[in-house]
Parts: structure tokens; C-alpha cells; sequence
């Protein structure tokens, strides 16, 4: 199934309503004014009287647990890229943000300088605040499989679980890895000394996103072609993207500590992946024991785009068990032991 529009939900009277059920808002996170897409109910911090203000009431404050779903894009994307995702969310009422990673989409731009490290303020940040109103389980795309990654190995973030959709960086396709070789013909683009014209510039990139991005080209969604495409509108903005991609593909080389994830992580891989192949999601789940692994083979490499439906139901079920399974595990550690009787006596 591809990302095309669904038909608006009909109303009580019948008529197709135009709520749309996706709320956008900007915001700052670790520095970075971003948009956020969000679906589901919020909890609402309780007004605090102006003369208590000095005095904390003395009843614990419980934290929510239902699962929040952060949703995390790839290289080159943005938000929009879960929109499908994210409608069938809201459909089940399950609460979810996806935000424009900083440099991408509506966000400022990354600051010069390695790029992960700031990817990582930023993630954390939005973990941070939403781990606030319920139990956090990040779900990202490519670099967003990276940068979910990269949260799990940090045991201080309050994560409940992750799923890392072909994160790069592992057993990659030979388009990732020419990029890190750099060789002769992007050497020659990028010293050209007349610039590409731009409407041919669109074009190449007309033929080749839905190639890379989708497992069937012919299915591809217009609206979401043209939104890529429009990343590469001439020579210069291409030329750019293109030694940022490079910089980013070096600093993966480095990029994990998997011995250091210790909450539930779903691998998934996707057989029609031009990108990232399906065997560097094996790897990966090699590398994590306690993984588990989902090989699609009729998914491409982002396949949020090829399939919502199925990826919504994905994460919805993988949520709440990461959030049972953390929760238990947090439970056991936390009980007191019990004390045999020979203890007790001395």
C-alpha cells in the first residue's frame, strides 16, 4: 500500500469531516526552533495557585504511562514523511510527535561542525519533554534509526523501547559507501566549473527519489516526490546536500555503543532497500541479542511511505510491549530483597 490520501473520516451526519486530525506547532528544542506534527490527547500540567506557589503539595506526583511514540525522519526528509503514520495513529488514538530534525524540513540549520553530536542534543531534548506526559518509545527512519540508536545508548533517557527502520552504517549499499569513497564522478560534479542547470537538476532528482525511497517506483505518491525533489532545486543546493551526506556517512563510521542498549530495540529491514540492505539490519540484530527482527521483503527504504497502515500497527504493538517489558524490569530492580531467615537470625 502506498502513501496516497485517504478519504477524510465521514461525520455523524455523513458528511466527510476536514479535521484534519494532525496538529503542527513550532517549537525549541536544545537550542533549535523546529515544527512538530502531533496526533493524540496531551496531558495538561495542572494549574498551580499563585499562593502555593512557594509550597509544594506533599502528594507524589504519578507519571503517566501510556506509550508516546517519537517519530524520527531520515537524511534529506522531514516530518511529513509519517504523515500517513501518523493519521492511522490518531485513528487509534494513539499519541505521537514527529519532528523536523535541525538542518531539515522547517528546522534551523545545523551549526558547522560534526553533526551527530548536535542530533543528539536535540533528540534528547524532545525525549526529555515528552517522556513528561507518558512512557517514550522513539521509532525512526534511516538517520533517524541512527539517532534512535544513539538515545538507547544513553542509559539516563527515560526510553522505553526503540525501532531502528534501516539505520545505515552497518552492511550499507554501494551508493552509501561510494559516497565515503568519494569517487571520480561526484570529484568531477562538484568541480564542474559551470553549475548544472537547475531544471535539469530536478529532473535526475524527478527519476531517482522514488527509485531510492520506495519499493515500487510506479507507486510512489506524487505530493511526496515533489517534496524531496524540492530539497535538490539547483546545482548549489545539491552540491551542498552532497558533501553533507558525505561528512555524515564518515561520522558513522563511529556512530555506536550497542553494548550499552539495554531497552527493548525491534529491527526492522526491508528486502526492496536500494539504501541500506536487509542484511545490515541482520547485523545489527546480531549485535543486540535481545533485538528482535522483522525482514520485509516487499518494503523499500522508508517503508512509512510504502506501507502506513502496517507500520502504524507495528509500532502500536511494539510499543505497549516495550513499555510492560521496561516496566517490569524497572519494577524488579527497584523491589526490596526479600531476607532469608538465616539472615534475619544472624
Amino acid at each position: 500500500m502506498t502513501a496516497t490520501k485517504r478519504p477524510a473520516p465521514a461525520v455523524p451526519g455523513g458528511r466527510p469531516s476536514d479535521e484534519d486530525p494532525i496538529r503542527v506547532s513550532f517549537r525549541r528544542y536544545a537550542g533549535v526552533r523546529t515544527r512538530v506534527l502531533e496526533v493524540g490527547e496531551t496531558v495538561a500540567e495542572p494549574e498551580v495557585p499563585r499562593r502555593s506557589l512557594r509550597r509544594r503539595s506533599a502528594t507524589p506526583h504519578v507519571r503517566p504511562t501510556a506509550p508516546r511514540l517519537v517519530l524520527l525522519h531520515g537524511y534529506c526528509d522531514s516530518a511529513d514523511t509519517w504523515r500517513p503514520a501518523l493519521e492511522q495513529l490518531a485513528a487509534a488514538g494513539i499519541p505521537a510527535v514527529a519532528v523536523d530534525l535541525p538542518g531539515f524540513g522547517d528546522a534551523q540549520p545545523l551549526r558547522p561542525g560534526p553533526m551527530l553530536p548536535q542530533l543528539d542534543a536535540f533528540t534528547t531534548a524532545v525525549v526529555r519533554e515528552q517522556a513528561v506526559l507518558g512512557s517514550v518509545v522513539l521509532a525512526g527512519n534511516s538517520l533517524g534509526g541512527t539517532m534512535s540508536l544513539r538515545a538507547a545508548q544513553n542509559s539516563r533517557l527515560p526510553i522505553s523501547g526503540v525501532v531502528s527502520i534501516a539505520a545505515p552504517g552497518f552492511v550499507d549499499s554501494w551508493l552509501i559507501r561510494a559516497m565515503a569513497r568519494y569517487p571520480l564522478p561526484l570529484r568531477l560534479y562538484s568541480s564542474l566549473p559551470l553549475p548544472v542547470p537547475g531544471f535539469l537538476v530536478r529532473k535526475v532528482a524527478e527519476q531517482l527519489v522514488p527509485r531510492l525511497l520506495y519499493a515500487d517506483s510506479g507507486a510512489a505518491d506524487a505530493t511526496q516526490v515533489q517534496r524531496f525533489t524540492a530539497l535538490f532545486p539547483d546545482y548549489r543546493a545539491t552540491k551542498s546536500r552532497l558533501e553533507e551526506a558525505r561528512q555524515l556517512v564518515a561520522e558513522l563510521a563511529d556512530a555506536y555503543r550497542l553494548d550499552s542498549v539495554e531497552v527493548p530495540l525491534l529491527v526492522v529491514a526491508c528486502g526492496k532497500d536500494k539504501l541500506v540492505t536487509a542484511a545490515s539490519g541482520r547485523q545489527l540484530h546480531t549485535l543486540v541479542p535481545h533485538s528482535r527482527l522483522l525482514v520485509r521483503e516487499d518494503w523499500g527504504h522508508c517503508p512509512q511511505l510504502d506501507d502506513p497502515v502496517e507500520v502504524a500497527e507495528l509500532l502500536t504493538y511494539f510499543a505497549a510491549s516495550a513499555v510492560r517489558t521496561t516496566q517490569a524490569k524497572r519494577a524488579a530492580a527497584t523491589a526490596p530483597k526479600a531476607v532469608s531467615e538465616d539472615t534475619a537470625a544472624g
